[in-house]
């Protein structure tokens, strides 16, 4: 095989195993170390952060607008069943992500309800009977993340959001049994070839959905698929460094995807409401089966799969929370701290649930600091001023306005490059058929 033959197909097996490599990634994070406000907790244990995310919360694209509740489950240990409160009517949503990053159950507001309930979570292959009143949720991998959100009107309402998050348990069936956990690199594996060793021993452990299993097989000539020991501890350093450079050109290839990708635009915005579609397979409680929410193009899903776990790992479906972004102004120039902007909303995002702009730097896709320590503006946000029509003018700058009104609806961003993101909760149908048309972010004139 030649150096360049391997070398592409290394490039191109790091943008088929980003999303299982990074999200395990994030899994091992949660487990071992916490995120933000979220502290470390054991695999098949809630995680609650106890306050509303903020800069300190380094996770790409994170929400301001719920308090997480995250789990890491590992059903090696076989079922575990999950208790939900009811929430008389507060917005929540349990969100299941599988170890490649498919969205493949909800439980919460929309899917569910929000009545008390009970669910068993099973491995793949359980053959076993729920119990009356009990709905059985089937994991596509035996890793996978509950991703959990409620809505929180701000500090006066955590104490009845904290209430909800411990009412919200998990209990292992069998209590003897001890949670296997990922497998470990091997430490003798160089850290330029250790995204490829990841994939090699998580992409088995954790197998793919039967349609991928052929790409999966494609990779074999560079060792992905190999068993037992690690090819890539004694490799030549011409074989070592061909491999190195593909990592690194599907890298370069993945932030193109990022940037500029397959999602359609409207007024500089992409309209990512069809980014987290990849999931064609595992269908279970709150997840919609409909071809409008597949992607059906084989070669666009894998791509779209690893963008979509690069900007914004565990997004939902449209259905749940449809999601818009933008780099750019009305003039098309990137958006930069060192001019002021505006963004009239005439009507509001139609949602069921609630909507929110959020402010994120670039390239990192994080909450930013700001003297105010707002991050995100929304329907929700006290003091804001509409206009007499109804409309919402929202300022965009690093520095503070003059302006009262200005002020009030003042979004601060960083003084360096950013991007905002628009989350609809619950969104109406005019928002995913495109009728409800969002304007462009206005250049001031200086």
């Amino acid at each position: 095989m030649t150096d360049t033959s391997r070398t592409e197909l290394a490039a191109q097996a790091y943008i088929y195993g980003f999303p299982l490599v990074f999200n395990l990634d994030q899994v091992h994070r949660y487990v071992h170390d916490g995120v933000g406000a979220n502290p470390a907790a054991p695999f098949n244990t809630f995680s609650h952060a106890r306050t509303l995310a903020g800069p300190a919360d380094t996770f790409v694209t994170i929400n301001n607008d719920t308090v997480y509740s995250m789990a890491q489950i590992d059903l090696s240990v076989g079922p575990v069943a999950l208790h939900v409160p009811d929430t008389d009517g507060r917005y929540y949503v349990l969100q299941f992500v599988d170890a490649w990053t498919n969205n493949f159950a909800y439980v919460g507001h929309r899917a569910t309800g929000t009545k008390s309930g009970d669910f068993l979570l099973v491995p793949p292959t359980w053959t076993g009977t729920p119990t009356a009143q009990t709905t059985v949720i089937r994991f596509p991998t035996t890793v996978a993340s509950i991703v959990g959100r409620w809505a929180c009107g701000g500090d006066d309402d955590l104490p009845a959001v904290h209430a909800l998050q411990d009412a919200t348990t998990l209990t292992v069936v069998d209590s003897a049994r001890a949670p296997a956990g990922l497998p470990v690199p091997d430490s003798e594996v160089s850290q330029d070839l250790l995204f490829l060793e990841k994939l090699r021993i998580w992409s088995q452990a954790f197998p793919p959905a039967p349609r991928d299993r052929e790409l999966q097989d494609s990779f074999s000539p560079i060792g992905v698929t190999e068993h037992g020991a690690s090819p890539y501890v004694s490799l030549s350093a011409d074989d070592a460094a061909a491999l190195a450079d593909g990592l690194t050109a599907g890298e370069k290839n993945l932030h193109e995807a990022l940037t500029h990708g397959s999602s359609p635009e409207a007024n500089g915005w992409k309209l990512t409401f069809h980014a987290f579609d990849y999931n064609l397979d595992y269908f279970e409680v709150g997840a919609i089966d409909d071809p409008q929410f597949k992607i059906a193009d084989p070669r666009l899903r894998i791509i779209e799969r690893a963008a979509a776990a690069k900007g914004g790992l565990w997004g939902n479906h449209p259905y749940e929370a449809a999601y818009i972004m933008t780099y750019v102004d009305d003039q098309g120039t990137q958006l930069n701290g060192n001019r002021t902007y505006t963004i009239r909303l005439d009507p509001t995002p139609p949602v069921s649930a609630f909507w929110s702009l959020t402010m994120y730097s670039v390239p990192d896709f994080f909450l930013v600091a700001n003297p105010i320590d707002r991050y995100s503006i929304g329907d929700r946000t006290p003091g804001i001023v509409h206009d007499a029509d109804g409309a919402l003018t929202i300022t965009i700058s690093h520095e503070e306005p003059k302006d009262a009104t200005a002020k009030a609806n003042w979004l601060p961003c960083p003084r360096g490059d950013f991007r905002p993101v628009l989350r609809m909760y619950e969104p109406s149908p005019a928002v995913l058929d495109q009728s409800y048309v969002v304007p462009a972010i206005t250049r001031s004139r200086e």
